[in-house]
């Protein structure tokens, strides 16, 4: 073996001490995908007619209809869940108990399921407007409140995640004003005059409960989660005050995500919607069919044929047997009812319809998608049912997605160290793509051509085991 010359042999310590404590020269390239998540949306129907009976009845762990939607949950498994339909306290605490006493205990072999954050938030639900919203004479119906709602906080939401929730970047539109919504589709009387008074418009807020933008951190990818509930597109008259409400409370979202909610304002009073590379996933009981239904024309038409927005088409074929078994309205129906997420009346009508949606942003890859319905020859259909209904009349909507990733210095997963994304680095700029590597190289350039060589012994070492 030919000796090593004086130089190399001088650098041959150093470099092998640099070596060892050198992380992995050839690390492999980043995907340009968030790994797969299960984003679901469900209407549960965890609405109760008083305030405070939720609380009841999640503070214990033998409630049917909780143990239920705990269970279908749990089969799906999802990573986030929007759920409709869960009435809302200021203190959460029904938040905590459903998490603790419910999706956190197996049921029928389902596994349990965690989530470490949450975020619920107040709703127009129930709130008295102190007007006669409705023509009736009276101000006092649930149909006189600023959403329909018996009490306030009933029909609110809650969603659920296993990865940080942004929550000093949560966006609410509780309070945004109909009125401010330019070519809003305020409703009117035969003669053309408005239905609502000036002085009503001035405090009629344009959305039921609350619109939400929630920023979950997926391991350093930016995901909003867009969640509402509208109002069902029902229960009007000729004015048509509630399909126009429904069509301008789904249009906030297509404005918000397309660039052209400049008007909007929070209710922080921040302005504007998301840019134009922000991932997004819209989800909720949207209350519109795309053909079928008391739709306003063209209502979830904003969303589903958005540029900026990718229908997942989730199918079951519950769904469609359902159609065919129970028949009626269904009958007659133009979306396949593959498509269906809600079993309604079917005799006179609406029928089961497609209203709920999981809607990711364009160059989402979207893995598979699918809607919670079993048919009657599977054993879970005793969690879907006929009605009444031992769950909900809605069922659980889901798609496995891979977002495009955000390219951000690496840093530990928020969620696997604690619950708060850590803050910024305050480190100056890094070279892109280098990390620790360049530092590997400033060391072996330090270290003079010993080092180099070694590096490059290593190099080949590498290339020879591919």
């Amino acid at each position: 073996m030919k000796p090593l010359s004086a130089a190399t042999a001088a650098c041959l310590p150093l470099s092998l001490c640099l070596l060892a404590a050198a992380p992995a020269l050839a690390d492999p390239p980043r995907s340009s995908t968030t790994d797969v998540l299960t984003v679901a949306t469900f209407n549960a129907s965890l609405n109760r007619d008083a305030p405070g009976q939720l609380l009841d009845d999640l503070a214990t762990a033998d409630n049917a209809q909780a143990s239920n939607v705990a269970e279908t949950i749990q089969r799906v498994n999802p990573d986030i869940i929007l759920i409709n339909e869960f009435d809302y306290d200021a203190t959460e605490a029904a938040v905590d108990l459903f998490r603790t006493n419910y999706l956190e205990v197996p049921h029928n072999g389902a596994q349990p399921v965690s989530y470490p954050y949450s975020w619920s938030g107040s709703v127009n639900t129930g709130i008295p407007s102190g007007f006669d919203l409705d023509g009736d004479g009276s101000t006092s119906g649930p149909s006189d409140a600023w959403g329909f709602g018996k009490f306030p906080g009933q029909y609110g939401f809650v969603v659920y995640s296993k990865y940080p929730i942004k929550d000093e970047q949560v966006r609410t539109f509780q309070h945004f004003l109909w009125k401010d919504m330019p070519g809003a589709l305020l409703p009117t009387n035969s003669d053309g005059t408005g239905w609502y008074s000036n002085e009503v418009l001035d405090r009629f807020p344009l959305s039921s409960k609350t619109h939400a933008d929630l920023p979950v951190d997926v391991d350093g990818t930016t995901i909003h989660v867009l969640a509402a509930h509208p109002t069902p597109p029902s229960f009007d008259g000729a004015e048509q005050r509630n399909k126009k409400r429904n069509f301008d409370e789904i249009r906030l979202w297509a404005d918000y995500v397309s660039n052209q909610a400049d008007y909007l304002y929070d209710d922080n009073g921040v302005r504007g919607g998301l840019s134009a590379d922000a991932n997004f996933v819209i989800l909720g009981d949207y209350n519109s069919d795309p053909l079928d239904g008391d739709s306003y024309p063209g209502a979830i038409d904003q969303l589903l044929t958005n540029s900026r927005v990718v229908d997942t088409v989730p199918t079951s074929l519950g769904g469609q047997l359902e159609a065919e078994l129970q028949g009626g309205a269904n009958l007659t129906h133009r979306t396949e009812p593959k498509y269906d997420t809600g079993d309604f009346n079917d005799t006179p009508r609406p029928g089961n319809l497609r209203i709920d949606y999981v809607l990711p942003n364009t160059g989402t890859q979207v893995e598979d998608a699918g809607v919670f319905w079993p048919t009657r020859e599977d054993e879970a259909f005793r969690l879907t049912g006929l009605y009444p209904f031992p769950t909900s009349d809605h069922r659980l909507v889901w798609s496995k997605l891979r977002f495009p990733r955000s390219f951000a210095p690496s840093e530990p997963s928020p969620r696997a160290s604690h619950p708060e994304t850590p803050p910024p680095s305050s480190e100056g700029p890094r070279l892109a793509n280098s990390g620790a590597h360049s530092g590997l190289l400033g060391l072996v350039v330090a270290a003079g051509v010993g080092g180099a060589l070694l590096l490059a012994r290593h190099r080949a070492y590498l290339r020879s085991r591919v």
